[in-house]
C-alpha cells in the first residue's frame, strides 16, 4: 500500500544567513551629524538627499565608505598597510551590515601628463593586444605600441630567469611604443632662460628667480655651494664650462655642505620637478611660473600621438594604433565591430563591451588619447563607471557623488538606467542626490536636514518617494517646484562677438554674446560648451571666470584663510589689544607649540591605523593660551573661528568689534548661501558646490565686468537654486555681464537669452543649433534642450 505524501503547509524557514539585508547605522557623529540612526536596505537603489551642508557626504562618504574602506585596509599584512593611506575609525558606536564599498566620486582622474582615457580604463591595453596580434607589419610584442614604455638596448652579461632555466644574453632588447623626442608626452617644452634667473645678479644676491629656490633654501645651496660656479660672480659673466655645470650638468653624487647630495644642472633639475607634473595639479604660483617660463608645443617627430615611428606604422588595414585612439570613441567603436579575427574573439568581444559601455553612458564623443586631467568632474565619475559596469562583483555597495553632475536631461534618463542595472545585479546603491529625476526612481530616501551646517545633521524623513512628497521637509516641499519663463526679458547693453572658433569640436562658430543679462550657454555633454565659453572668452581683462577645479588646500586651510578674511580679522585683533597681527595666526607666532596650531595632534601606530587626538595644552583650539587672553568684542581668535558666517556677518557689522574689510567679505559669503559654514571649518571638509561657491564669493571682489560661471547649481539642492538665482539677478541688476554654462532647467528658464549647441555630442555637435528668449525655445521646441525646458516648464 502507497501513502501519498501531502506537501508540508508550512513555509521553509529562511535562512539565517538571508536576515542581513540592512545596513544599520547607530550613533554616527562625524562634522556636523548629530547622533544620526538610520537602516539602509541592502540591494535597493537609496537616494540621500538635503539641503547643502546637511550631512549628506558626512554620512555617505565619511561614515559608510570610510569604515568599510578601513576594515577591508586592516586584512592586508602590515607590511602593505604601511603603504596605503591611514584612516581614523568614523565617530560612530555601531556600523553592522557593512559590505565592500566601492566609491565613484567626482574627483578629476590622475594629473599624470601620460594618463589618457585608454589608460585609465584598460581599453588602450586590449588595444595594443589587438595591434600586436594583428598588426602589420608586426613590430614585436604589446608593449611595442606602449607611449608609456622606451625602447632599450643593453649589452653585456645578462641572466634571464624563466622558471628554473636561467640563460645568459650578450644583449638585451626591449621594444617600446614611446616617441624618443617627447618622450611619451605628445609634446616638447622650452624654456625661456630669462624667467629662470636674473643674469645680471649673481647667486649670492638672488639672482634665481624659480618658486623654492629662494637665497638660503636647499635648492638654492645645491648651485652656490656645489664648487663648479662662483656663487658671487653675475650668471652673465660665467664661463662656456661654468653656463654647462650650472645649467645642463648630468646628475652627480657630491658632497655640497658636507652632506652628499645629486647635483646635477639647473634645466634637467626642472624638468623633473616640475615639468614632467600636469599643470593643472599644480600650486597657483608655480603654475604661474610655469606658464611665464615654459612654451609647449605639439612633438614635431610623434605629431602629438606619443608614439614611436614603428608604433605608428603597424596597420590593421588602413588603421595604426594612433589613429585608433584619436578616433571618437562611437566611431572607433563601429570600427572595432567589423575587425573579424577567431584567434583573438574573446579580446575584441572584451572591447567591444567596453567601447560600447563608453557610448551607452554617454561618453562616445571622447577619444582614447584625450588626457585624463582634462575631464570635468562629471565625466571623470562617468569614466571611472565604465570599469564597472562589466564587473563580475556583486553584493558590493556602490556610492556615487552626484553621478548626474554635468548631465544635460537628455542624458539623465541614460544615467538612472545604468544605477538600476548595478543595482538589478544584486548590489546596494547610495547616491547623493538633488536632481528629482534621480530621487523619483529611488526604492528607499533618506533626506537630513533641516538645514545645513550647524542647523542640519539629523535625519526628517526615511521612506519612499511618495512618502518624501507628502512628507512636509525641505526637500518634499521642492521636489515639484518649477521655475516659469521671465515675463519680460532684459535688453542687451552690446555684444561680445566670437568669430570663428574652432577649439576641440567647434566647427567655426560665430555668435554673438549678449552683455549686460543673463545668458545661458546649454546643449549635451561633450556639445563645444566649455570650449566656446572658456576658450573664447579667457579669464583676465574684466573676465572674472569661475570653474569647476578642485580648491587646493591643506587641513589647515579654512574659509577665512581662503577668502582673505583672516586678514582684516588679525589686523583688528592687533589694533584693539595693541600686539602684533601674526600672534592671530595659527600658522605663525600665535600657534599652540604642542600641536603646532593644528588643534589635534596625529599619532602614528605603524602597523594599525594612525589616531588623531584633540592637542590636551589648547583642547583644540589651535593657539597658545596666551594669545586666547587678547579679546575684541569680548571675544577670543578661536570662539571668532568657530563662529557660523551668519553670525560672524553681525559681530562685525555693528559695535566694538565693526569690521568693514571683513563683513563685505562674509555678506559675499553670505550671499552665495554659505551662511551655515564655521570659519574655520578645514576646506578638506568642504563638498564640491560647497568649494565652488566658496571660489565665487572670493571672485565676486573682483573687478570684473563680464562673470563666466560653470554649472554654478552643482551640488545645489532644489530650495538653494532659488537663492542662486536672485544672487546672478543682483550681480545682472548691478551692471554685471553674466554668462553660466548650465544644464538645470531652472537656470535655463529664468535666463534672458539662451545659446544652445549641438545637435549632439563631439563630431555630432559644435554648431549653434540655437540662439534667442528662453520662451522662443520653448515655443519652437526645435532641439532637444528645447523639448525637455518645455516639458519642465509645463510641470
Amino acid at each position: 500500500m502507497s501513502i501519498a505524501t501531502r506537501p508540508d503547509p508550512r513555509p521553509p524557514v529562511p535562512h539565517l544567513a538571508d536576515s542581513h539585508d540592512l545596513i544599520r547605522v547607530h550613533g554616527a557623529r562625524e562634522n556636523n551629524l548629530k547622533d544620526v540612526s538610520i537602516e539602509i536596505p541592502k540591494r535597493r537603489l537609496t537616494v540621500f538627499t538635503g539641503v547643502s551642508g546637511s550631512g549628506k557626504s558626512s554620512l555617505v562618504f565619511n561614515t559608510i565608505a570610510a569604515e568599510s574602506q578601513r576594515l577591508i585596509n586592516e586584512t592586508y599584512s602590515a607590511f602593505v598597510q604601511g603603504f596605503m593611506p591611514t584612516l581614523a575609525r568614523p565617530e560612530v558606536d555601531v556600523l553592522d551590515g557593512l559590505t565592500t564599498v566601492i566609491t565613484v566620486d567626482q574627483q578629476r582622474m590622475g594629473a599624470d601628463p601620460r594618463s589618457t582615457v585608454g589608460t585609465a580604463t584598460d581599453a588602450n591595453a586590449m588595444l595594443r593586444i589587438l595591434f600586436s596580434r594583428l598588426g602589420q607589419p608586426h613590430i614585436g610584442p604589446p608593449s611595442a605600441y606602449a607611449f608609456n614604455v622606451p625602447s632599450v638596448r643593453a649589452s653585456g652579461a645578462i641572466t634571464v630567469e624563466r622558471g628554473a632555466k636561467k640563460t645568459v644574453k650578450a644583449t638585451f632588447n626591449r621594444t617600446g611604443g614611446m616617441c624618443p623626442r617627447c618622450e611619451g608626452r605628445g609634446a616638447v617644452s622650452d624654456i625661456d632662460l630669462t624667467q629662470l634667473y636674473d643674469d645680471s645678479k649673481s647667486l649670492n644676491e638672488g639672482a634665481l628667480t624659480i618658486p623654492g629656490y629662494t637665497a638660503g633654501g636647499w635648492n638654492h645651496r645645491l648651485y652656490s655651494e656645489s664648487g663648479l660656479v662662483d656663487p658671487d660672480k653675475p650668471i652673465s659673466k660665467y664661463t662656456k664650462k661654468e653656463r654647462h655645470d650650472f645649467l645642463y650638468h648630468e646628475a652627480t653624487r657630491m658632497k655640497i655642505a658636507g652632506i652628499n647630495m645629486t647635483y646635477e644642472g639647473l634645466i634637467p633639475r626642472i624638468q623633473k620637478s616640475i615639468l614632467s607634473k600636469d599643470t593643472e595639479a599644480m600650486q597657483p604660483h608655480i603654475r604661474a611660473f610655469v606658464e611665464r617660463a615654459v612654451t609647449f608645443a605639439t612633438c614635431p617627430e610623434c605629431e602629438g600621438t606619443r608614439l614611436g615611428e614603428g608604433a605608428r606604422s603597424s596597420k590593421i588595414g588602413q588603421v595604426s594604433i594612433a589613429d585608433a585612439c584619436a578616433m571618437e570613441i562611437r566611431d572607433l567603436a563601429e570600427w572595432i565591430h567589423t575587425v573579424e579575427e577567431p584567434s583573438v574573439a574573446p579580446l575584441l568581444a572584451a572591447l567591444r563591451q567596453t567601447l560600447d559601455s563608453f557610448v551607452e553612458i554617454g561618453l562616445g564623443y571622447l577619444s582614447l588619447d584625450r588626457p585624463s586631467g582634462t575631464l570635468s568632474g562629471g565625466e571623470a565619475q562617468r569614466v571611472k563607471m565604465i570599469r564597472h559596469l562589466g564587473s563580475s562583483l556583486t553584493d558590493v555597495t556602490y556610492v556615487f557623488d552626484e553621478p548626474t553632475s554635468g548631465l544635460h536631461p537628455h542624458d539623465i534618463q541614460r544615467m538612472n538606467s545604468l544605477l538600476l542595472r548595478l543595482r538589478d545585479k544584486g548590489n546596494t546603491v547610495l547616491v547623493v542626490e538633488h536632481k528629482p529625476e534621480v530621487i523619483a526612481i529611488a526604492d528607499h530616501v533618506v533626506d537630513l536636514g533641516p538645514g545645513a551646517g550647524t542647523a542640519g545633521g539629523t535625519v526628517c524623513f526615511e521612506g519612499t518617494v511618495e512618502g518624501l512628497r507628502s512628507g512636509g521637509t525641505i526637500t518634499g516641499r521642492h521636489l515639484d517646484d518649477r521655475a516659469a519663463l521671465k515675463e519680460t526679458v532684459r535688453t542687451p547693453t552690446g555684444t561680445l562677438r566670437i568669430r570663428g572658433a574652432t577649439a576641440h569640436n567647434l566647427r567655426d562658430v560665430d555668435v554673438d554674446i549678449p552683455l549686460g543679462v543673463l545668458c545661458v550657454v546649454t546643449g549635451v555633454a561633450g556639445s563645444g560648451k566649455s570650449s566656446l565659453v572658456h576658450g573664447s572668452i579667457p579669464a583676465g581683462d574684466g573676465v572674472v571666470s569661475v570653474d569647476q577645479s578642485a580648491i587646493r588646500g591643506s587641513r589647515r586651510s579654512n574659509p577665512a584663510t581662503y577668502t582673505g578674511l583672516l586678514d582684516p580679522i588679525r589686523k583688528a585683533f592687533a589694533k584693539a589689544n595693541g600686539v602684533k597681527p601674526a600672534l592671530f595666526s595659527a600658522n605663525s607666532e600665535g600657534a599652540c607649540p604642542a600641536c603646532n596650531g593644528a588643534g589635534v595632534i596625529y599619532t602614528d601606530l605603524a602597523m594599525m591605523s594612525g589616531v588623531a587626538t584633540t592637542c590636551e595644552d589648547c583642547e583644540g583650539k589651535r593657539f597658545d593660551a596666551s594669545v586666547l587672553d587678547h579679546l575684541l568684542g569680548g571675544r577670543d581668535i578661536s570662539e571668532v573661528l568657530a563662529m557660523s558666517v551668519a553670525e560672524a556677518e553681525e559681530f562685525f557689522g555693528a559695535g566694538e568689534a565693526r569690521t568693514p574689510a571683513a563683513h563685505r567679505v562674509l555678506t559675499r559669503l553670505a550671499d552665495v548661501g554659505l551662511g551655515y559654514l564655521r570659519l574655520g571649518q578645514p576646506l578638506t571638509t568642504l563638498s564640491g558646490g560647497e568649494r565652488q561657491r566658496l571660489k565665487l564669493a572670493t571672485h565676486m571682489a573682483e573687478k570684473g565686468g563680464v562673470y563666466v560661471l560653470d554649472e554654478p547649481t552643482s551640488g545645489l539642492h532644489l530650495a538653494d537654486v532659488e537663492q542662486l538665482l536672485g544672487l546672478l539677478d543682483r550681480l545682472v541688476d548691478s551692471g554685471k555681464s553674466v554668462i553660466v554654462v548650465e544644464h538645470h532647467q531652472a537656470v535655463m528658464a529664468h535666463a534672458d537669452w539662451i545659446i544652445d549647441l549641438g545637435p549632439g555630442a563631439g563630431h555630432d555637435g559644435g554648431r549653434v543649433v540655437f540662439e534667442g528668449t528662453p520662451a522662443d525655445l520653448v515655443a519652437t521646441r526645435a532641439t532637444l534642450t528645447g523639448e525637455h525646458l518645455a516639458a519642465y516648464v509645463a510641470g
